[in-house]
């Protein structure tokens, strides 16, 4: 039994190399360019729902009281 799971789990790692060895891998360049889109989408979308919930916030504070 013991052995049949070592087996198992053999071939799942020989597998999963097999795979990664398939990977189009980015370049060094591409994932810093990558990386500079993530950050700079982060920022902006973090900036317009800061401006969003800026102007709801007095939108409602005005209305309500």
């Amino acid at each position: 039994m013991a052995m049949q799971k070592t087996g198992k789990i053999a071939k799942y790692f020989r597998s999963v190399v097999a795979e990664l060895k398939k990977v189009a891998w980015p370049t060094r360049r591409e994932t810093t360019v990558y990386t500079i889109v993530v950050i700079v989408t982060v920022v902006v979308v973090s900036a317009l729902i800061g401006v969003f919930d800026i102007l709801l916030n007095l939108l409602f504070t005005r209305w309500l009281y």
